[in-house]
């Protein structure tokens, strides 16, 4: 297939990218460059300068200069929740009339599969654990009502105009790619591990830890925390399994536990060797104790594992991102 990864030199994209091309699909990244870098972009990739907002671009692209697009990957979304609630009119343009955009370019090009990156942050505070696809979607931020009102254009538009879709709704995305085939580092990281390594290569002083006095072993939260290589299979998975089906899907994508932030801390001084000093803060408003996601659909429909998203390795292969860069 000829594969349109819009946002695909970005964090996550650029592992997707990689991940497509790797099984024999022909692939196009679509990226304005905000966020994303050239480093990242494969050297089998077509590379657009383009923005979500220019429809005519967007059409362009999707006829591909002759080679027409079979299939979109859409990861081109604002991302920080916090950010969303200071900011949220950026996060309504970007996200969801970003996605419109998207979608009607798609329409009036005949392009008919789409993979969503969406985000558990539909679910808002967890009435249950490990959270699953029938969890009740209540976001608790403006970011994750934006990925659900993108999830329910994507089931409009699959009724109005037979777009097939697959919405994955992740966790803490982390790690790199093993062989170190990925250029850059994420710009402008706001998860954990990132942070931990800012620390660890002495670019920040100390790691705040928000709140030590929740209901759990530690004190400190607990995340499901995912590799990108794995997020970057399910991608694929899923593509494959829409355009075989003439179907569309909503997974969750985790590992089906979590691990508290000071396990994280302090397996992370294990793989570093650094003493990654550390300052218990105040509490995020709105962060919930605990979090984290069945799978079990993702395994059953796909065949998914998270395989490679080990504690140790979500820090080795970071670790060795920020090593090649900083050291």
């Amino acid at each position: 297939m000829h594969i349109l990864v819009i946002g695909g030199a970005g964090y996550i994209g650029s592992h997707v990218a990689r991940r497509m091309i790797d099984g024999g699909h022909t692939v196009t990244v679509y990226d304005n460059l905000a966020h994303g870098l050239h480093a990242n972009l494969h050297k089998e990739a077509t590379f657009v300068h383009g923005d979500i907002h220019d429809p005519l671009a967007l059409r362009a692209a999707l006829r591909g200069n002759g080679k027409p697009v079979d299939a979109v990957v859409h990861l081109a979304a604002a991302k920080a929740a916090g950010e969303s609630m200071i900011k949220p009119e950026l996060y309504a343009d970007n996200n969801i009339n970003g996605t419109v955009s998207i979608l009607n370019a798609m329409s009036e090009t005949g392009v008919r599969h789409i993979v969503f990156s969406s985000s558990a942050a539909v679910y808002g505070e967890p009435r249950y654990l490990p959270i699953d696809e029938a969890h009740p979607t209540e976001p608790v931020n403006f970011y994750g009502f934006t990925k659900l009102m993108i999830e329910k254009l994507l089931s409009w538009y699959g009724g109005l105009r037979g777009i097939r879709s697959a919405s994955l709704r992740y966790f803490n995305a982390a790690g790199y790619d093993a062989d170190g085939r990925i250029g850059g580092l994420e710009q402008q990281p706001a998860n954990l591990i990132p942070l931990i390594m800012e620390v660890a290569v002495g670019i920040k002083p100390e790691l705040r830890i928000f709140g030590d006095d929740y209901e759990t072993d530690d004190g400190t939260c607990i995340r499901d925390y995912v590799h990108v290589t794995d997020l970057a299979e399910a991608h694929a998975r899923s593509l494959e399994w829409i355009a075989g089906n003439d179907d569309s899907l909503i997974l969750n994508l985790g590992t089906g536990q979590g691990t508290s932030v000071q396990e994280m801390v302090d397996m992370a001084r294990t793989v570093t060797g650094e003493p990654i000093p550390s300052r218990v803060v105040e509490r995020r408003p709105g962060d919930p104790a605990k979090l984290f996601a069945s799978s079990k659909r993702a395994e059953e429909v796909l065949g998914w594992k998270a395989t490679h998203s080990s504690c140790e390795n979500l820090l080795q292969t970071t670790w060795a991102m920020y090593v090649r860069e900083f050291r």
